[in-house]
């Protein structure tokens, strides 16, 4: 029996991977905010987290979906990019 509020997980001394929760907060904030700052902090941490899985052993689904967010987030910041420079966001419809 765990204690008040552990888990089977905590108790049992496997730790998930902090690179990969880091990674995987990164890419998921990124899509909605600073996609320019935290896409590439997502794929370098979860790069590290992929990295430190040979050894820890926990983390690696997390680590590759905060790369594959990262990855997203750039590439969503370069088209959103695109399309502003284009002139594509021009809302005014004057006269």
């Amino acid at each position: 029996m765990s204690a008040y509020g552990g888990s089977s997980a905590a108790s049992s001394g496997a730790r998930t991977n902090g690179f990969a929760v880091a990674g995987l907060v990164c890419g998921i904030v990124g899509l909605f905010l600073l996609s320019f700052v935290l896409g590439p902090l997502a794929i370098v941490f979860g790069a590290i987290a992929l990295r430190q899985k040979a050894v820890r052993g926990s983390g690696g689904g997390m680590a590759k979906a905060g790369i594959i967010l990262g990855i997203v987030d750039v590439v969503l910041f370069i088209v959103v990019l695109a399309v502003a420079a284009s002139g594509g966001f021009s809302w005014y419809v004057g006269g």
